[in-house]
């Protein structure tokens, strides 16, 4: 069955990024090399990946080899550092700068759930009153999470590194505290 997936920040490529972000790799070899395994121990090649930017920092022809090797059809949210993605379009099935993405998931009372991916995270997005979800990257881990807002970073950086499921965003979401803006007796 085909899975949907999240995932952002990889910089593959990225030599300073270790050191940015405290990845516990020797060389951008080896966390390039990890990262391409981490993504393909989880994704198949059918699954759908939701990339929210900064795919890589390395020349056009680099990231085309890397992009070769991972598994599923990638779907690409630009980031702040897409230079060489842009040169290798083919391999993605579209890139955009926002997207709302519905899932049909009959957990939820109206049998969809949507969801704002962006590379950025924001406060306040397109229906957040109603419940739509926010995933974002950028921060690799430095902005706290909000209990009550029904948003989170989805980068590798936050997630051992591996892209995360929709089932896995569905669980953290279950953990929130927010509530509807609009329910009698709440005051937001």
């Amino acid at each position: 069955m085909k899975k949907i997936w999240f995932t952002s920040d990889h910089h593959f490529g990225h030599k300073n990024i270790c050191k940015f972000s405290n990845r516990p790799f020797n060389s951008v070899e080896e966390m390039d090399e990890e990262l391409i395994k981490r993504w393909n121990e989880r994704v198949e090649s059918k699954d759908d990946v939701y990339h929210l930017g900064d795919v890589g920092l390395c020349s056009s022809d680099r990231l085309k080899e890397i992009l070769e090797q991972l598994n599923g059809n990638i779907y690409l949210i630009r980031g702040n550092h897409e230079g060489a993605a842009e040169s290798c379009k083919s391999r993605f099935e579209w890139i955009k700068d926002y997207y709302k993405l519905k899932i049909q998931d009959t957990d939820f009372e109206s049998g969809e759930q949507s969801i704002i991916l962006m590379h950025y995270a924001m406060r306040v997005w397109d229906k957040s009153h109603w419940g739509t979800y926010q995933l974002y990257g950028h921060s690799h881990g430095e902005l706290p999470d909000d209990p009550n807002l029904l948003s989170f970073d989805v980068g590798v950086d936050c997630h051992n590194y591996y892209p995360i499921s929709w089932e896995e965003v569905k669980t953290i979401m279950s953990k929130k505290t927010w509530t509807p803006p609009f329910v009698k007796g709440n005051r937001r």
